[in-house]
């Protein structure tokens, strides 16, 4: 007897794309125009880095690739693939310079951060500032080699000198252990030799969409609830180690505090995990 699927419970529209033809469609098109936003501005930075004097570059280069994700932010909400509450991030525009440490659920958390604020500079693994579609505008934009470290160390410290801000993720990947995953040394180290603040930030979302080991092609149920809140600011550590301890203690616990992220406790018991609501979410 074939299955009844008129029945299947709302979980079973991660795992299937050909039953709902509408997701996978706004899921392609909404991919397609982030290539072309992207190879778009690569065209346009390729000679400007040729040619143009650095300082300059690299305040082109932040306010294109600011003013292209935030086009992206924005049919992401059109085409119905999000529901996003970013407003937290107003408050970057005037904060004093800051390691900004998120946790990182998913791909596309970098883009929703920059494409609210220029003075952010991001540490970016190798392998995406060769990409054909992101290489180009990040060198551009001046954005910083995750290594070799000594040399990221020094360009972080010397963004947040002149009065920028530094965008580390602090597990040096997307999550994949519940809540969060053993956090690296860096984001301590860039702090305590800059003396400044490191400013948290918890990214709540409802979705294992783009995180770790998720294909960018595999449908899901859009639109997907994700909601940005600014976390505790931690002073300039003295002791790195003992900070980086203490910064994935109060990570852990304000993530396992936040029900959006519940799906992450359930997909590492379950493959199929289920949907959690996100009443009281502004769209």
């Amino acid at each position: 007897m074939p299955q009844d699927t008129a029945k299947a419970p709302d979980s079973a529209r991660w795992w299937s794309g050909v039953r709902y033809p509408a997701d996978a469609l706004r899921l392609f098109v909404g991919l397609g125009l982030l290539g072309a936003i992207c190879l778009a501005w690569t065209v346009l930075a390729v000679p400007m880095l040729l040619v143009m004097p650095r300082r300059r570059g690299v305040r082109i280069g932040r306010l294109g690739i600011l003013a292209g994700f935030r086009l992206y932010t924005w049919l992401l909400r059109l085409l119905g693939l999000y529901r996003l509450d970013l407003t937290a991030l107003r408050a970057l525009h005037d904060s004093l310079p800051v390691v900004l440490a998120p946790n990182h659920p998913s791909v596309i958390d970098a883009l929703l951060i920059i494409a609210h604020e220029p003075r952010i500079s991001c540490v970016m693994k190798t392998s995406l500032r060769n990409n054909l579609f992101l290489g180009a505008g990040a060198r551009l934009a001046g954005y910083i080699r995750h290594d070799p470290p000594r040399q990221m160390i020094h360009d972080a410290v010397a963004e947040l000198a002149a009065g920028g801000i530094v965008l580390m993720f602090p597990e040096g990947t997307r999550t994949t252990r519940a809540p969060i995953n053993a956090l690296q040394a860096g984001v301590g180290i860039i702090a305590k030799n800059a003396a400044v603040p490191v400013q948290t930030l918890i990214i709540e979302v409802d979705s294992p969409y783009a995180g770790k080991g998720w294909s960018l092609f595999r449908p899901v149920a859009f639109p997907i609830t994700c909601r940005m809140r600014l976390g505790r600011r931690f002073a300039a550590p003295s002791d790195a180690r003992d900070f980086t301890s203490e910064l994935e203690a109060y990570l852990r616990e304000a993530l396992l505090e936040a029900p959006q992220n519940q799906w992450l406790a359930q997909r590492s018991a379950s493959p199929a995990p289920a949907r959690v609501g996100a009443s009281g979410l502004r769209a």
